[in-house]
């Protein structure tokens, strides 16, 4: 009789019995890096400045053959900062584009719909936004909200993968985990949209997937990140940019409600 209190026991406690097991998700108990509060203006290097909206090492590397060339000392930084991104759209951007993609790149600043018709940014312009984030973490998730249009997203931390059934979006379904003192953050199902900030601006399909990094090393008071985007219907080989952040706990996200879009526009043309 003891035996087969035990055996029965010993069922219920490893395969409960012929019943199938369903565990919802779990969240990584291995001890995870804080990146919550407040984050918005950067640090006042040179770099951080040039990469406050997005760059890329391509321009960073430009920047500072700029920076560092004596012909350039009384040229000022913000000229600099402009050659150096015209540099990394041309060398680096457009030929990652397919020549369908490029023939429009940069876009015309009458192409945005956020401005002629003030819908919210996708988040593969979100992600790059020039504003405040605010990051929240949870034991299974994440919330990230941007100062830009308020965006906000999810981002499930407890193991899940995107439901088969889960339809495209603008802030696409993201899913993330640790990799020691770096968050890494996966997107799929985005919808078709604009990637990137004038004047470093594309179409993107809505194959485009998203890999963002984050990390607060070495320094605990700025937030560095990289995404690299991948899209074969619009981009020949992916794309990697860089933003930094600085800790600003004393800022506030508040409602974007003052949006108008304008009654008449002309297209002028991009000027990088």
């Amino acid at each position: 009789m003891a035996r087969r209190l035990w055996s029965a026991a010993l069922c219920v406690l490893i395969v409960g019995c012929g019943r199938e097991a369903t565990q919802p998700p779990q969240p990584d108990p291995t001890p995870r890096p804080d990146f919550s509060g407040m984050w918005s203006d950067p640090p006042a290097s040179a770099i951080d400045q040039f990469c406050f909206i997005t760059c890329t090492d391509v321009g960073i590397t430009r920047l500072n053959a700029l920076l560092d060339d004596p012909a350039n000392d009384t040229r000022p930084y913000e000229e600099l900062s402009r050659e150096a991104s015209r540099y990394q759209s041309e060398t680096y951007i457009r030929p990652a584009l397919v020549p369908d993609v490029a023939k429009s790149f940069p876009l015309d600043p009458a192409d945005d719909p956020g401005f002629l018709r003030c819908e919210p940014w996708g988040v593969a312009r979100q992600i790059v936004a020039p504003h405040q984030l605010e990051i929240r973490q949870f034991d299974d998730r994440i919330e990230m909200r941007y100062a830009e249009w308020d965006g906000r997203r999810t981002i499930y931390t407890d193991g899940r993968t995107r439901p088969a059934s889960q339809p495209a979006s603008a802030m696409g379904y993201s899913i993330g985990r640790y990799e020691g003192n770096i968050l890494v953050i996966e997107t799929s199902g985005i919808s078709a949209n604009l990637a990137g900030i004038f004047p470093a601006w594309f179409r993107h399909s809505d194959q485009l997937t998203i890999v963002e990094r984050y990390t607060r090393e070495p320094d605990p008071d700025r937030l560095e990140f990289t995404a690299t985007l991948t899209d074969p219907v619009s981009m020949q080989q992916p794309l990697q940019f860089k933003k930094a952040w600085g800790w600003a706990p004393d800022e506030q996200i508040f409602p974007y409600t003052d949006c108008q879009p304008p009654a008449e526009f002309k297209k002028q043309g991009a000027t990088p």
